[in-house]
């Protein structure tokens, strides 16, 4: 088994990152500074009225750094992989990604081969500092469904708690400079006739493994696996610095696609995420420090972006937000929310800007979804979400839910405040906003500027928030002036 990082070395390394940030602005500073000054402009498209969210935003991906990796190729064949589907091509890929790390890293190839095509089987891939691996076009990535092919157990979390697990399906530790690159797609091969089958069995152990974490059982001791039903997730880079997913397809996870955890500057680009399953969230960064996503395309079966921070008392014994992160140029399908935050939320959500997005789905069931309770607890500070064009949304442009889950049955009221949607141009929804606070702990601010929605089926609903503003909102072709 692997050893839990030091995290003392990573809060003094998140704490300097942090020291370089501009300080935030909160939703009705942001809308101040935007509208005080409508003359500047972009050279490329006249005056920007988004001005002090797109400094924000730039300021973030400025920050964020890419691998350094050697140019230096490891072709798989090289070491004994066959591209027929089926041979296990594990050892093959670990042998290359050795070889690699011993000359000081480079990329890990798996070739298309002289036809342009192939497949390739494998369980899972540890990846090590400074080596990426680099899927061709033409290449398909084939995991195993068998369980046992992800053991010995690593260090990771299950849906925000602390334990030992099966491997996810590319997996690195404490590692810097990792890439996952190509064009090729990266097959998880999950089914109901296996990983998703255990949706209906995993909840006696994960109920076990809340258990342990409230009572304070050492996480060397929350041993899962074999002759358990909690699936991995599929791409985890758990403490890495630099890591950097491009180009490639994923599908077909066991649970979540893409989930790195206490890492800082993330990037990932171009990539598309395509799932039916339950829990196959599209990307879900964890208590992560710098995260660009950037020309993603999601149609997953749960959220598409699900930003999280740990989850109960194992997320306040961890106490690490999630925080500086830039959400662009996105296309979101199915799923059950667009941009989410939560409900794993317990370190903490700061300073989210997703700008220049695209959603359209019957089936996805809000666009801006913000979910947690009072056994969550946490906060949700400065998320701003703009220039947003929506054909359909299946339930309300902005859902703030502090019921979701375990309710209001805890002693820990979350926080939630600077909430901005600003430009967003909608079709079809059916409410522009659902949001309920509790009677003793209230939603702090909101603001809506610029939205427009040409038909909405269903109603508006507010409750317990402090300061929601309407500015410029147009629905079913009425101004709307008070929530």
């Amino acid at each position: 088994m692997s050893t839990p990082f030091d995290r003392r070395a990573f809060l003094r390394a998140s704490t300097a990152v942090a020291a370089l940030a501009a300080v935030p602005l909160t939703a009705a500073a942001a809308h101040a500074a935007t509208t005080a000054s409508p003359s500047t402009a972009r050279p490329d498209c006249g005056p920007n009225p988004d001005r002090a969210l797109d400094e924000a935003a730039d300021a973030i991906i400025r920050r964020i750094r890419r691998p350094r990796i050697p140019r230096r190729d490891f072709p798989v064949t090289r070491f004994g992989a066959v591209a027929d589907g089926t041979t296990d091509n594990t050892a093959a890929i670990a042998a290359a990604i050795e070889e690699a790390a011993r000359f000081g890293g480079g990329r890990v190839v798996i070739p298309a081969g002289p036809t342009g095509t192939a497949s390739y089987a494998t369980g899972p891939i540890h990846l090590k500092s400074r080596i990426e691996l680099h899927v061709e076009t033409g290449v398909t990535l084939l995991f195993s469904t068998d369980p046992n092919a992800y053991l010995p157990v690593v260090f990771s979390r299950w849906q925000g708690i602390e334990c030992y697990n099966y491997s996810p399906l590319i997996y690195a530790y404490g590692q810097t400079d990792v890439a996952i690159t190509g064009g090729g797609v990266l097959d998880g091969q999950a089914s109901t006739a296996n990983w998703w089958a255990w949706k209906s069995l995993e909840t006696p152990d994960f109920n076990q493994l809340v258990a342990q974490a409230d009572a304070g059982v050492p996480v060397s001791q929350r041993i899962y696996g074999a002759g358990y039903h909690l699936p991995p997730t599929f791409v985890e880079p758990y403490n890495c610095q630099r890591v950097l997913i491009q180009g490639v397809t994923f599908r077909n996870s066991p649970l979540w696609h893409l989930h790195p955890t206490l890492c800082s500057e993330v990037t990932i680009e171009g990539v598309t995420v395509n799932s039916t399953g339950p829990n196959t969230d599209g990307c879900d960064p964890e208590c992560c420090d710098g995260v660009l996503i950037d020309g993603v395309t999601f149609d997953v079966g749960d959220d598409c972006i699900a930003i999280k921070s740990g989850r109960n008392t194992d997320g306040r014994r961890i106490g690490v937000p999630s925080q500086n992160i830039v959400i662009q140029n996105c296309s979101f399908a199915a799923g059950h929310g667009g941009v989410t935050i939560g409900s794993e939320m317990t370190g903490g959500v700061k300073n989210v800007y997703g700008r220049d997005l695209t959603m359209n789905s019957p089936i996805l069931q809000s666009g801006h979804r913000l979910k947690t309770n009072s056994v969550r607890g946490g906060y949700i500070e400065n998320s701003n979400i703009y220039r947003v064009t929506a054909g359909q949304i299946g339930g309300p442009v902005l859902l703030i839910d502090f019921n979701y889950g375990e309710g209001n049955t805890g002693t820990f009221p979350p926080t939630v405040t600077g909430i901005t949607l600003k430009r967003w141009t909608v079709n079809t929804a059916v409410a522009g906003w659902t949001a309920a606070g509790y009677s003793t702990d209230h939603i702090g601010s909101i603001l809506l500027d610029d939205v427009t929605i040409t038909t909405m089926t269903g109603k508006n609903s507010s409750q317990y928030v402090d300061d929601f503003q309407l500015v410029d909102v147009t629905i079913n072709g009425q101004p709307v002036t008070t929530p």
